[in-house]
C-alpha cells in the first residue's frame, strides 16, 4: 500500500489524481505511478511550458510530493519513495504519513482502496508553494482556500494475498507502479509539473498518462449552491476522457444515507463546533463521511480541525483523547475499535456500518444514549444526548424518502440533500451578514487626511433585537429556537473563524476607500502649502500606502493605483533634486 500525494490545496475526498487512476483503469491505461529523479540542480526553465516557471513550479501549485509507502515485516511501515526527490518532509511528518497510509488491520481492505487524510504540517516549516498561489487564493471560496497549517494525504491502498510473505499480503500503492515501478511515477509527476495553474474559474485540461481530464476550480462570486460543470463539447473535446463535474464535493447523500432521519441534528452539531467521532468499518467511509459532515454547512466554512482519518499512532492522539479535560472542537474518523472505549467521554458520536452502493439504502440509525455504546462492534446509531436547537423538518425526509422508494439516482439525492443544507445554513447566516454590515462607517466618514473609521463592535444583545424583525423566519419554514442556536454559535470556534473573515474583509474595504478619496485630491496642492519635511513624509506614506494594497490584495481598483502613482511621481519631481533621488530610491513608485 502507498500513499497518493499530499495535496496542498482544498480538501476533497477524490481529488484529480484520483479520477485520472479510476479512468486509467476503466481504459486499460497507465495509472499514476512512482519515480527517481528532480533535485534542485534540475531548477532550470522549462521553455517547453512557456509560462517561465522553473522546473516544479507547476507540480507544486498542485501537489507538495508523492510517496510509496511499504510494509516490512521487520521494519514496520516506511516511506519508501518521495518524488521529486528534492520534497521536504520531517521525520515527524514521514511518520504520520505512513500510520495513515494504511488501513487499520481490522479494517479487512483487501484488494484496492482509495481514501484521505489530514495532518498538521510541522512547525518552523517554510512554505513551500510559490507566491502565485496567493493571488488564485483570493479568489476562492472560503472553504477552498489554501490551509498552510497541513497536509491533506490522497491514498491508493492495494492489499493482495503473497504466499512468500509471512503475513500473506502484499501492501503498496497505485495500480499501475505495481507492475512498471518507478519510471511510471516519474513520468506522471512530469505530467503534472506541465499542468496549467490551478485558476479559479477557468476550465482547464489535465493531462496524465494518457487520459485528460476537464476540470473548472470554483471561484467565491460563483451563486452558492450551484456548480458549473465543465460541458462536453462534441468537436473540440474529443481528446477529453474524464469531465470532473465537482473538485471537492462528496457523494453526500451516500455519506448521509445511514442517517438522514437526523441530518438536521448533525448539520447543527457541525454547525456549533461541537466534538464529533465517526467510528466506520473502513478509512474509506470515515474520511468520506467526515468530508460529507464538514461540507454540509457550505458556505460556511468549517474553522475547526477535522480528521478525515484518525488513527492512535496520530501525533496528535494524547491531546485528543485525553480525560483531564473537556474533548476539542474537532470531527475525528476512525476505525479502530480501541478508540470505542478512548473515546467513550466524547459527547456525540457517530457509529456507522458499510456505506451503500448507490441505489441501495441502508436500515436508518437511531439517536441513542452514549452510555449504550460499549465497541466499535456496538449497533450503527448516533450516540448523543443532544437536544436539537430546530424542530425536525420533516418534509426534507419525506422527498428524499419518495426518492428512495422511486429509486432515484444518488447524485440527484445529493443535490436535493445540498440544496437544503445550503438553504438551512443561509437563512441561519444572512440575519448575521445583515447585522455586521451594519457595523461598517458610512462612507462620507472616511477623510483622505485621517486614518480610516474603525468598525463598530460587534454587540451580541444588539444583534439578538434585529431577529424579530429580519430573522431567519424571513427565509426559513423551520420552527424552533432559533435565539439559543444563535447564542451557542456566537460562542463557537466557526464564528470566531467566519467573524474574523469579515471583519478583515470590511477593514480592506476601509483601506481601499480611504486609498480612493486620498487619489481624488489634488495632492500637489496641498504639497506647496505644507514644508518639505511634511511632503517627504506624506510621499512615504503613500508608498507604504500601495505597498500595503499590493500585499494585502486590497480592493482597489487599478486605475486608483496608476492615480497613486502618478500623484507620487509629481510630488517628487516638485521636490529638490537631492530629495527627487533619495525617494526615487525608497520604497517602489
Amino acid at each position: 500500500m502507498a500513499l497518493r500525494g499530499l495535496a496542498a490545496s482544498g480538501p476533497s475526498s477524490r481529488g484529480p489524481l484520483d479520477e485520472a487512476v479510476a479512468a486509467a483503469e476503466e481504459r486499460g491505461a497507465p495509472a499514476v505511478v512512482v519515480a527517481a529523479g528532480g533535485t534542485p540542480e534540475d531548477d532550470e526553465e522549462d521553455e517547453g511550458r512557456g509560462r517561465g516557471l522553473l522546473r516544479w513550479d507547476g507540480f507544486s501549485a498542485w501537489l507538495h510530493c508523492v510517496c510509496v509507502v511499504g510494509f516490512d515485516l521487520e521494519l514496520g511501515q516506511a516511506v519508501e519513495v518521495i518524488y521529486p526527490q528534492h520534497s521536504k518532509l520531517t521525520d515527524k511528518e514521514k511518520t504520520n504519513i505512513c500510520y495513515l497510509s494504511f488501513p487499520d488491520s481490522n479494517s479487512g481492505c483487501l484488494g484496492d482502496t482509495q481514501f484521505c487524510f489530514r495532518f498538521r504540517q510541522s512547525s518552523g516549516r517554510r512554505v513551500s508553494l510559490h507566491c502565485l498561489l496567493d493571488h488564485y487564493d483570493k479568489d476562492l471560496p472560503v472553504y477552498l482556500k489554501k490551509d498552510p497549517a497541513y497536509f491533506y494525504g490522497y491514498v491508493y491502498f492495494r492489499q493482495v494475498r503473497d504466499k512468500s510473505l509471512k503475513r500473506g499480503y502484499f501492501q503498496k500503492i497505485a495500480p499501475e507502479y505495481f507492475e512498471k515501478s518507478e519510471p511510471y511515477l516519474e513520468a506522471a509527476c512530469n505530467d503534472v509539473d506541465r499542468w496549467p495553474a490551478p485558476v479559479p474559474g477557468k476550465t482547464l485540461h489535465l493531462p496524465i498518462m494518457g487520459v485528460v481530464m476537464k476540470v473548472r476550480i470554483p471561484t467565491c462570486h460563483d451563486k452558492p449552491g450551484t456548480t458549473q460543470i465543465a460541458q462536453l463539447t462534441q468537436q473540440a473535446d474529443t481528446h477529453i476522457s474524464v469531465i470532473l463535474p465537482t473538485v471537492h464535493e462528496v457523494d453526500l447523500f451516500r455519506c448521509f444515507c445511514p442517517v438522514f432521519l437526523h441530518s438536521q441534528m448533525l448539520w447543527e452539531l457541525v454547525l456549533l463546533g461541537e466534538p464529533l467521532v465517526v467510528m466506520a468499518p473502513s478509512p474509506s467511509e470515515s474520511s468520506e463521511t467526515v468530508l460529507a459532515l464538514v461540507n454540509c454547512i457550505s458556505p460556511l466554512k468549517y474553522f475547526s480541525d477535522f480528521r478525515p482519518y484518525f488513527t492512535i499512532h496520530d501525533s496528535e492522539f494524547k491531546e485528543y483523547t485525553t480525560r483531564t479535560q473537556a474533548p476539542p472542537s474537532v470531527i475525528l474518523g476512525v476505525t479502530n475499535p480501541f478508540f470505542a472505549k478512548t473515546l467513550q467521554h466524547w459527547p456525540h458520536i457517530i457509529r456507522i456500518g458499510d456505506l451503500k452502493p448507490a441505489g441501495e439504502i441502508p436500515k436508518q440509525v437511531k439517536v441513542k444514549k452514549l452510555k449504550n455504546l460499549k465497541t466499535l462492534d456496538s449497533k450503527p446509531g448516533v450516540y448523543t444526548s443532544y437536544k436539537p436547537y430546530l424542530s425536525r423538518d420533516e418534509e426534507i425526509i419525506k422527498q428524499l424518502q419518495k426518492g428512495v422508494q422511486q429509486k432515484r439516482p444518488s447524485e440527484a439525492q445529493s443535490v436535493i440533500l445540498r440544496r437544503y443544507f445550503l438553504e438551512l445554513t443561509q437563512s441561519f447566516i444572512i440575519p448575521l451578514e445583515r447585522y455586521v454590515a451594519s457595523l461598517m462607517p458610512l462612507q462620507k466618514s472616511i477623510s483622505p487626511w485621517k486614518s480610516p473609521p474603525q468598525l463598530r463592535q460587534f454587540l451580541p444583545e444588539e444583534f439578538m433585537k434585529t431577529l424579530e424583525k429580519t430573522g431567519p423566519q424571513l427565509t426559513s419554514r423551520i420552527k424552533g429556537d432559533w435565539i439559543g442556536l444563535y447564542r451557542h454559535f456566537l460562542k463557537s470556534p466557526n464564528f470566531d473563524g467566519w467573524f474574523k473573515t469579515r471583519r478583515k474583509e470590511m477593514t480592506q474595504k476601509l483601506e481601499a476607500l480611504h486609498l480612493e478619496a486620498l487619489c481624488e485630491e489634488d495632492l500637489l496642492l496641498w504639497t506647496q502649502k505644507h514644508t518639505e519635511v511634511e511632503t517627504v513624509d506624506l510621499v512615504l506614506k503613500l508608498k507604504n500606502k500601495l505597498l500595503q494594497a499590493d500585499r494585502e490584495h486590497l480592493p482597489v481598483k487599478p486605475d486608483t493605483m496608476e492615480k497613486l502613482r502618478t500623484h507620487i511621481d509629481a510630488i517628487i519631481l516638485a521636490l529638490p533634486e537631492d530629495l527627487q533621488g533619495i525617494l526615487l530610491k525608497t520604497g517602489m513608485t
